[in-house]
């Protein structure tokens, strides 16, 4: 099965696809109809509504397909940071080791040279979908808490994870070229900004790149799979019309690392700096108690809130990196400033920089 664009999907390509999931039997699709979806960044995502020559009882009306951004700056993004490499290989090897709700994969392929890559995913529709700009209500929250419990504890602690090439190696590369574009995509970041992000917001993005490398050589954090994205533009709520609470998407930034680092982004995006701090140990304790229950020893409650409270820079990095990554818009700004303040904020209420840095 070839790689395709979106506008390479036609009725023969389809069928072949979804003969080979294992979810079309003798019938053909015979028509398609492409609209755009979700509000992705560096990459394109359509709905195909499907019509066949015959009816089958396990042929999807409708399925969702990812391609690489036409944007050219997103799209350089997403293969300079091995976006679509990640988000391929996450559904390929590792999803089905994994208790976080996804959608099917029913075709993933990608070319290593250029870059190019198709996903072919199960429609979650009917679905409620998640909007950072909005927020989310404390309901929403606590289902977010568990599934993100529902990620990491499969694979806690698990060494394997470093025989995953594109999992831990290759994005380990990236680690020099990152540090060393940071303090100018900061230096633009501020001019962008100033005068819009709070003084003392501002202060703190100067002060990343020293916290976030001394934050990265902290031993002592158990390692798992991580999101690296886990927000609300990036989650459906009551997918296939309520059979599943939630459902993840955009595997892009997948990674190992801290669980924390994926629970304190989620709660400083998706909730008011007021509602956060009124309820984060609450959802937490929550978190924390669905990962006991899913398995996970020897991580008590105070090194999680430890784990929690010094985490918290991951937010503000994603804010200020992503601004910058991405083709401008006003959505853009509005969200990449929303979650730089969220997370900036929350850096603040726990002193998150005391923790990395002396000054």
């Amino acid at each position: 099965m070839p790689i395709v664009a979106a506008d390479g999907v036609d009725a023969d390509w389809m069928t072949a696809a979804l003969r080979e999931a294992g979810v079309l039997g003798s019938a053909r699709v015979t028509q398609l109809a492409r609209v755009p979806v979700g509000n992705g960044l560096v990459a394109d995502s359509y709905r195909f509504a499907l019509a066949y020559d015959r009816a089958e009882p396990d042929a999807p009306a409708s399925v969702v397909g990812k391609f690489p951004a036409h944007d050219p700056a997103s799209r350089r993004s997403g293969s300079d940071h091995l976006l679509y490499l990640r988000e391929v290989s996450f559904y390929r090897e590792l999803a089905a080791s994994l208790a976080i709700h996804t959608p099917r994969c029913l075709y993933a392929e990608v070319d290593p040279l250029s870059d190019d890559f198709t996903l072919i995913l199960a429609d979650l529709a009917p679905a409620r979908q998640g909007d950072q700009l909005s927020g989310c209500s404390l309901a929403d929250a606590a289902t977010a808490m568990a599934q993100a419990a529902a990620l990491h504890a499969p694979r806690w602690g698990d060494d394997s994870l470093d025989g995953l090439d594109w999992l831990v190696t290759r994005p380990a590369t990236l680690v020099p070229m990152v540090d060393a574009m940071l303090p100018a995509i900061i230096a633009l970041f501020r001019d962008r900004y100033a005068g819009v992000l709070e003084p003392q917001y501002m202060a703190m993005v100067e002060k990343l790149p020293r916290a976030i490398v001394a934050a990265r050589n902290a031993p002592g954090i158990p390692r798992t799979v991580i999101h690296g994205d886990f927000r609300l533009d990036n989650i459906l709520f009551d997918v296939n019309g309520g059979a599943y609470p939630m459902a993840t998407l955009d595997w892009q930034t997948v990674g190992a690392g801290p669980g924390l680092t994926d629970v304190a982004y989620f709660l400083s995006a998706a909730l008011d700096p007021d509602v956060r701090r009124a309820n984060e140990q609450g959802l937490v304790r929550g978190y924390h108690g669905e990962l006991l229950r899913r398995g996970v020893t020897g991580y008590g409650w105070d090194a999680c809130w430890r784990d929690y409270r010094r985490l918290t820079l991951h937010g503000i990095l994603m804010g200020v990196f992503s601004a910058l990554s991405v083709a401008r818009t006003d959505r853009g700004d509005a969200l990449f400033l929303k979650m730089t303040r969220g997370a900036c904020a929350q850096a603040a209420d726990h002193d998150s920089f005391g923790f990395w840095l002396a000054d």
